[in-house]
């Protein structure tokens, strides 16, 4: 993507089903839950790199015995640095004690870190706040074993404020009002409640303090407190959570708008944001790994009893789109398939846009990860290709001469690495009137790979805000002197912000929105932008189920490609020479490619949560009154 987003963060849980002794005698270490949290969190560090976060809790360890470790990050390198960390504690203490090294038992009492129990966590800082304070795994702590409670998610809430209030209204004086905070102590007031009620009850059946611990373990119903924890969360979510006695359980929102994938053997049980993380780190198949419902959670308990359970009743499933366009890796054998058919579908546009004139055109992509998509665009060409040959060579029949047949066939679609980004100059920082120049630098080009008056056709995953391509790629394209730069978005234009973990808040961002505005402006309706904001106004008090989306009215009066063609003239330099087309896939074929993954709300503005409505209300609000902070 050449338009840098920060978006949604990355969750592992592991589950170790046997003795430490187990593993240490199977695979030559005690440490093996570590390595695979290592491994995982590292196989999920696309989704996080301001910051990470891992915690563990040791089973049956004895009163005064430490039984939580939670250590994180926020250095440029957090993952590496938190396992830096945890392998510097553990080998300061062997070197101390070389009578544990053979001993799991021994290192699991006086070694931190190493537990049954491990929950990973990558992150970016949605909200510009990268303090470690704001780091995942959060922690609320307790004398009391079971109401010890560490949490971690991928995810935002769009009604912060209603569960803050909520919260108040329980009695409770939350220490500020953040969705992380909110949801934890909303979790943390109902284990409490649970906890409390189970003592009671235990009492009564003769049993002292002391033996209620056990028992109350053993009779905590985690799917209860989440029910009652999560009945008016409003957002995308996959929740992880640990109880300091040893359950565990990860909560997926009911719309499934945020993924979780599980597998479960005798040995372990692991859950993570990504399928390909457990495929890899575990050496599991595909069909192996499960994904997990939407509106379910799957609780294990501490005496290793797994179960799926419905916490919320599922909505429509309308699982984030983008996951499979960007955020995920491509290495998932689904995400894979539908990048390519992203890329194929985009094909009959770029056709009829370079005229059918494919000798005379260059195929090419935004490195890195609009690969896949530009594989499926490429091979969508050759087929093309091949059936206008064999309709050439069947005309001839037997007439046709070598030269001919050879003429025929070596027409092929010409494929170069055009543009080469440069990672060393992305994160350099200087003053506004510098940079410029230097984020012309981002990339750099293949002299030579295209010839003067061909086409030049390059696809990214999307277009999003257009910055680097105007200031930067088309720029820089435009040394080759091509006849036409058409650049293809393998994502439709989005148009929305998200409020479910995406970094894509203001609308105004938007190149689509700015080209929308450009249009009323040009076309004497901008009366409707201020019709708009006045509904938008009027709705910002009324209750989430009331909210209606006006700001789909704001794009109604204009067709996709009118857009398309705005933003084009958008993101031309004025110095340009070569023309400048902007292709974007539509809704249709996006669906096509990606039918599982049905989200669409950043392209559509169908949010798939009342939340969602009252948040994009508020977006061209604080659009219109020029204010510039989110509207979540």
């Amino acid at each position: 993507m050449s338009d840098a987003i920060k978006h949604e963060c990355g969750i592992s849980l592991i589950r170790l089903l046997k003795p430490l002794s187990y593993y240490q005698e199977k695979y030559g270490t005690a440490f093996y839950g570590v390595n695979k949290m290592y491994l995982m969190m590292e196989k999920q560090h696309n989704r996080g790199q301001d910051g990470a976060g891992f915690a563990s809790i040791k089973m049956d360890m004895s009163p005064g015995e430490r039984y939580m470790s939670r250590v994180r990050s926020i250095q440029s390198q957090p993952i590496q640095d938190i396992f830096a960390q945890i392998n510097d504690r553990i080998n300061t203490t062997l070197e101390a004690h070389p009578e544990y090294a053979d001993d799991p038992e021994l290192q699991k009492k006086h070694i931190p870190y190493i537990g049954e129990l491990l929950l990973g966590h990558v992150r970016y800082g949605t909200f510009g706040k990268n303090s470690i304070e704001s780091v995942h795994p959060f922690l609320r702590q307790n004398n009391w074993m079971h109401r010890n409670l560490i949490v971690a998610g991928n995810f935002n809430m769009t009604n912060v404020g209603e569960l803050f209030d909520n919260l108040v209204q329980l009695g409770q004086h939350p220490k500020e009002m953040a969705d992380t905070i909110t949801v934890m102590e909303k979790i943390g007031h109902f284990l409490d409640d649970a906890v409390a009620k189970l003592y009671k009850e235990i009492k009564k059946e003769g049993h002292n303090k002391l033996e209620a611990s056990p028992l109350i373990a053993e009779r905590l119903k985690i799917s209860k407190i989440l029910r009652k924890a999560a009945k008016n969360w409003d957002g995308g979510y996959a929740m992880a959570g640990l109880l300091g006695h040893g359950d565990a359980f990860v909560l997926r929102d009911p719309s499934g708008i945020r993924p979780a994938y599980f597998y479960k053997d005798d040995e372990v049980v692991v859950i993570a944001s990504e399928r390909p993380a457990i495929q890899t780190v575990f050496n599991v198949p595909y069909e192996k790994v499960e994904e997990l419902d939407p509106g379910n959670a799957i609780i294990i308990k501490k005496d290793g009893r797994v179960a799926t359970e419905e916490i919320l009743e599922p909505r429509e499933r309308m699982a984030c789109s983008f996951e499979r366009i960007y955020f995920s890796r491509g290495s998932d054998q689904e995400i894979y398939q539908e990048r390519k058919e992203l890329g194929k579908l985009l094909f009959p546009q770029i056709l009829a846009s370079i005229g059918g004139d494919i000798k005379n055109t260059v195929f090419s992509y935004i490195p890195n990860t609009a690969e896949t998509s530009f594989l499926g665009m490429v091979k969508e060409a050759q087929n093309y290709l091949n059936k206008k040959k064999e309709e050439q060579i069947l005309a001839k029949g037997s007439a046709i001469t070598s030269e001919e047949l050879h003429k025929i066939l070596e027409v092929r679609p010409r494929i170069e690495k055009v543009a080469i980004k440069d990672a060393k100059l992305r994160t350099f920082i200087t003053q506004d009137s510098s940079r410029d120049d230097l984020v012309t630098h981002v990339y750099d080009i293949s002299y030579g790979s295209v010839n003067k008056d061909d086409n030049l056709v390059i696809i990214d995953d999307s277009i999003v805000r257009g910055t680097t391509l105007k200031k930067s790629i088309l720029r820089i394209l435009d040394r080759l002197s091509p006849k036409k730069i058409i650049v293809v978005s393998s994502a439709p234009q989005i148009r929305f912000p998200d409020c479910y973990g995406i970094d894509m808040a203001k609308l105004e961002d938007f190149v689509a929105f700015r080209a929308a505005l450009e249009l009323h402006k040009e076309n004497d309706s901008y009366h409707l932008v201020d019709e708009i904001y006045s509904k938008c106004k009027e709705q910002l008090n009324c209750k989430d189920a009331e909210a209606v989306n006006h700001v789909q009215e704001f794009y109604a009066p204009f067709s996709a490609q009118q857009i398309s063609r705005k933003i084009g003239e958008l993101l031309s330099p004025s110095d340009m020479k070569a023309e400048v087309q902007i292709i974007y896939q539509t809704i249709e074929n996006l669906h096509q490619a990606c039918p599982k993954n049905l989200g669409d709300w950043y392209f559509t503005g169908n949010y798939p949560t009342p939340g969602g409505n009252r948040v994009v209300n508020k977006a061209f609000v604080n659009f219109y009154e020029g204010k510039n902070e989110r509207a979540y």
